[in-house]
């Protein structure tokens, strides 16, 4: 039990630095959703029922009223698509946890809940206390912080000029940098980037998350057959 509590509370600080980085960005959204005529209930709903940052945000950008909404699942399944390869990379460290823990589990997995625990795993193996650690302060801190954000939003007006946003991709790039093994691991990333940031200028919203993944995915597998 003391080892258990012992890593969640591990998992726990190291989430610390993150959840502080999440709080510009979360209050971004909840701003914004407000603009766009969401309810103060509403936030914390949509924040804590989907918990994916990138979703949310391409919700909220193509809210109307009424909404389309089978424009905003399709937007949404494409941006959250990324989990279905973040969770097959992740697949074969979770082999000796019961399914009917496992899956619940991983509706808190995150991008960065994603990066820490498969880093940890690498090493150590994967610690689900651990990653429960992670998530339980990133999933608070998110609701509790666009919560405030929607709750502020009328009164910040476009917090977006102070500056905000910028922490979202901070974040990312320490996740990045977390997991840098080497100059052999930069011919994915820049193929993830290039094909990204065309379908980004090129395709409709949201297609540039899966088909830049993909790209990362095909080179990785044609180095590793190499």
């Amino acid at each position: 039990m003391r080892c258990r509590k012992a890593e969640y509370w591990r998992g726990l600080r190291v989430s610390l630095p993150i959840m502080v980085g999440f709080v510009p960005f979360a209050l971004v959204l909840g701003a914004q959703a407000r603009m766009h005529q969401f309810s103060l209930l509403d936030v914390p709903l949509m924040t804590g029922l989907n918990f994916g940052g990138g979703s949310e945000f391409a919700a909220v950008g193509l809210w109307t009223s009424p909404p389309h909404v089978l424009l905003i699942v399709g937007v949404t399944f494409l941006v959250n698509s990324r989990h279905i390869l973040m969770g097959a990379t992740l697949a074969p460290y979770l082999r000796r946890i019961p399914r009917k823990i496992m899956l619940p589990s991983l509706f808190f997995m995150c991008d960065e809940t994603w990066a820490l625990s498969l880093t940890d795993a690498r090493k150590t193996g994967f610690s689900l206390p651990y990653y429960m650690g992670i998530s339980s302060g990133l999933y608070g801190s998110w609701i509790v912080f666009t919560f405030l954000g929607a709750l502020l939003g009328p009164i910040l007006g476009d917090v977006t000029r102070y500056g905000f946003d910028m922490a979202f991709p901070a974040v990312f790039f320490v996740l990045l940098r977390g997991m840098w093994k080497g100059m052999g691991s930069m011919l994915p990333w820049l193929a993830s980037l290039s094909v990204a940031v065309a379908a980004y200028l090129l395709l409709p919203k949201g297609w540039y998350v899966p088909l830049g993944a993909l790209a990362g995915i095909t080179v990785s597998w044609m180095q590793a057959r190499t």
